[in-house]
């Protein structure tokens, strides 16, 4: 682990008509390190995971991946460059097996186009298909691997797009609130999923409302209240900070 920034956003403004989503926020992410970032509904927290990944342009400012500009570059290219992101609704491929959903992101990359037909072609893949086999295995999905992905659960749809992102190998991993509307078990295995890639030195960055989660992975807190970091710091000083008690934890943080 190192102290090396892989992504830093500066300075960055986006307005919806008469709505502040985002004013002069500034965060640097730390290579090997989990960065949470909490704040209340409407607080511009997917705002900002949209902004990084290109799928909304600030109005000002820019964002920076290991080096290199990425503002105005498009979802795929930026994708591309190395960052993968987890989505609130799971974005799979429903109709399809697990195997084959999750050697689409790799088959993607390689070939420059995602390729739809005829899915027997894939199958013929050995090395792709042998990488995503590793990976089902490592989120637990291993047994299921030929069945239809629509058939999962929600847990294990979200646990299937974590996987589709992990076998692109991202140099940044973004999540989008990962245990939205899962039971306390799915969160826990989740949770510990986590935990497993952390200690693998993977950089994640975390959009969450459950205390929990956020405070048994993040190694660092951002936290945002009307489109703007109003404090930052280890899980301890943001737990014991009154401003965010104030904003956001309230009684959640007594009770870690």
């Amino acid at each position: 682990m190192t102290d090396n920034v892989v992504l830093h956003v500066s300075d960055v403004d986006k307005r919806f008509g008469g709505l502040q989503a985002l004013g002069d926020v500034d965060l640097s992410i730390k290579e090997g390190k989990t960065h949470a970032i909490i704040g209340p509904n409407g607080a511009g927290k997917s705002t900002l995971l949209n902004v990084c990944v290109g799928r909304i342009k600030p109005d000002r400012g820019a964002v920076v991946f290991d080096g290199e500009v990425i503002t105005g570059k498009t979802p795929h290219e930026i994708n591309q460059l190395g960052i993968a992101r987890v989505f609130q609704t799971p974005e799979i491929f429903p109709d399809l097996e697990l195997i084959e959903n999750v050697m689409m992101p790799v088959l993607s990359k390689r070939d420059g186009s995602f390729k739809f037909a005829p899915f027997a072609s894939l199958r013929k893949q050995g090395e792709v298909r042998e990488q995503a086999e590793h990976i089902l295995e490592d989120v637990g999905l291993a047994a299921s691997m030929d069945t239809i992905a629509a058939s999962l659960s929600r847990g294990d749809k979200r646990r299937l797009e974590l996987a589709m992102c992990l076998v692109q190998n991202p140099r940044l991993l973004l999540l989008d609130e990962p245990t939205a509307g899962m039971a306390r078990h799915d969160t826990n295995t989740t949770i510990e999923l986590l935990q497993k890639i952390k200690s693998r030195g993977m950089t994640k960055v975390i959009i969450e409302h459950d205390m929990h989660v956020v405070f048994s992975l993040a190694d660092y807190i951002s936290v945002l209240a009307q489109g703007r970091i109003i404090a930052e710091g280890t899980p301890e000083e943001v737990k014991n900070n009154p401003k965010v008690k104030e904003a956001y934890l309230g009684e959640a943080a007594e009770e870690e």
